[in-house]
């Protein structure tokens, strides 16, 4: 008789890798490098360094170039971290944790332990602050929801969601508006459900 072993379906999630201060983007880069050179693309997906574009402010005031255009700059959202959507197997782990400037994952024990990941909830809050959707957020949302508005004219009002359409990537949330239920429609990212 064959010994059988039990083989375990594995899933992409993501997981949290601590870098350097300041040395975000030159991991990022160089894990791109590395999952290149490693041929690691069907296991290493994604990685994101949250960034965001904001005004650049002197004294309180916004300022502008020679022609009077606005400055940004990118601020990092969460300094010191990188974001990597991958599949976690010994390959993917030791080059994850062996690239230059990556002191190590959030959610180890250490002493070898392989990390927990992102619980889908709260990577879903990163991506949504730099703008990025994923196919499979919908599935999280249901009409009847309660949701926190995050972003836009209606920021930190709650409401329920009375309608979702996937083509647009808005849903239509029911709120009080100056005493009055109101209907508007949000941005998809501009939204964070309510846990009870």
């Amino acid at each position: 008789m064959e010994n059988q072993t039990e083989i375990k379906p594995v899933s992409k999630n993501w997981y949290v890798v601590n870098t350097y201060s300041s040395h975000e983007n030159k991991v990022k880069e160089a894990l791109e490098k590395r999952i290149e050179s490693h041929n690691l693309q069907d296991i290493i997906f994604r990685i994101i360094v949250a960034e965001q574009e904001v005004p650049v402010m002197k004294e309180g005031k916004q300022v502008c170039d020679k022609d009077g255009k606005p400055k940004t700059k990118m601020k990092n959202l969460y300094p010191g971290y990188v974001f990597v959507e991958m599949i976690m197997t010994d390959e993917a782990w030791y080059v994850v944790r062996n690239t230059p400037g990556v002191t190590g994952f959030i959610g180890s024990s250490g002493g070898g332990a392989k990390p927990f990941p992102v619980q889908r909830d709260q990577i879903e809050t990163v991506l949504k602050r730099i703008g990025i959707k994923d196919e499979d957020m919908f599935s999280a949302y249901n009409i009847g929801d309660k949701v926190n508005i995050i972003n836009g004219s209606f920021e930190g009002q709650e409401g329920i969601i009375t309608s979702i359409n996937e083509e647009t990537e808005e849903v239509t949330v029911q709120i009080m508006f100056f005493g009055r239920e109101t209907s508007v429609p949000v941005n998809f990212t501009d939204i964070d459900i309510i846990k009870d």
